[in-house]
């Protein structure tokens, strides 16, 4: 049986731990109970648990070193996540590009099987199986399409265009025979008449708001280049109607000459993060991509298994 609404605490994990970065390194000298910032709650999180168990989890998706500083505050901790004083330090839980941490749901990631099951203009209209699924959305020519055709391994399951504006339904693919991922209409394509914009923007988000199966909503940011205004609104109504997100940045191979004025992706990743905080309880999870390389696919497989398997146990 499926549940209709995923408790709150799945995306707002408490209690919010404050900790230096220090935790993100093994220390051999100072175990955790003495870093003053802990709070009382999170010293009953981070009593002695046995080391995270992970199935068909590669060693090689996980980052013993970030690729930047990244303190406690700002990791997203899935519920139910063990965070050990163990043998095994935070900082190899945490998937590569990301700060995401793994947690004992995490597994059975593999994309086996994917096909097209159908188009609707109405979350009415959408599949009615009750299964699980993850919607994908971002500004028209983020890069959407190419990303759904990388997690499946495929070239043409999603249709990419040099047009932007070219997905213009809510399009549904069965994976495994067991959860969908969704592609949703691109947002902010200005050659596109405005009743078309509005009806758009309307039926996603109605999606977002009645879709009861909706895991979690991954919004696509453009990570070459800075944070756009439109990106900006779209998180923050998506933080403040509470819809549970994780952020994917694209085209994170891309990168820019600072002679020319240009920042590097984590760069523009920082920048963007730093003008939604606002808008979030928690920081929300997010991941490193490029569908050139196809970083940050078999990792955003894992996030997706972590939060469907807890999904379906709840």
């Amino acid at each position: 049986m499926f549940v209709t609404h995923l408790p709150k605490i799945f995306f707002y994990p408490k209690p919010k731990i404050i900790i230096t970065s220090a935790l993100l390194s093994k220390s051999k000298t100072t175990p955790l109970s003495h870093f003053s910032s802990v709070t009382s709650a999170a010293n009953t999180l981070l009593q002695q648990t046995p080391d995270l168990q992970i199935k068909n989890l590669e060693i090689e998706h996980v980052q013993e070193k970030p690729h930047f500083e990244i303190s406690v505050e700002k990791l997203f901790f899935p519920p139910d996540t063990d965070v050990s004083s163990g043998s095994r330090p935070l900082s190899s839980r945490i998937l590569k590009g990301s700060n995401i941490v793994l947690s004992k749901y995490a597994g059975d990631a593999q994309v086996e099987q994917a096909e097209f099951v159908k188009s609707s203009v109405e979350t009415e209209e959408c599949p009615s199986d009750g299964l699980p699924e993850f919607a994908l959305v971002g500004r028209s020519n983020v890069g959407k399409s190419s990303l759904l055709n990388s997690l499946v391994r495929r070239k043409k399951l999603a249709l990419t265009s040099k047009k932007p504006g070219k997905t213009q339904c809510i399009n549904h693919f069965r994976i495994n025979n067991s959860w969908h991922l969704v592609d949703l209409p691109g947002y902010g394509y200005a050659a596109a008449p405005h009743e078309v914009r509005t009806d758009w923007a309307k039926f996603t988000k109605d999606y977002f708001l009645n879709r009861p199966n909706l895991v979690s909503v991954f919004l696509l940011i453009d990570a070459s280049i800075p944070a756009k205004r439109i990106d900006l609104e779209y998180a923050s109504w998506l933080g403040e109607n509470k819809i549970p997100m994780t952020i994917v940045f694209t085209k994170c191979d891309k990168r820019k000459k600072k002679k020319n004025g240009g920042k590097r992706p984590e760069e523009n990743l920082q920048d963007f993060l730093e003008l939604i905080k606002k808008f979030f309880q928690t920081a929300p999870p997010w991941i490193m991509t490029s569908s050139v390389t196809n970083q940050g696919r078999d990792e955003i497989l894992l996030h997706m298994s972590q939060l469907r398997n807890y999904w379906l146990k709840h």
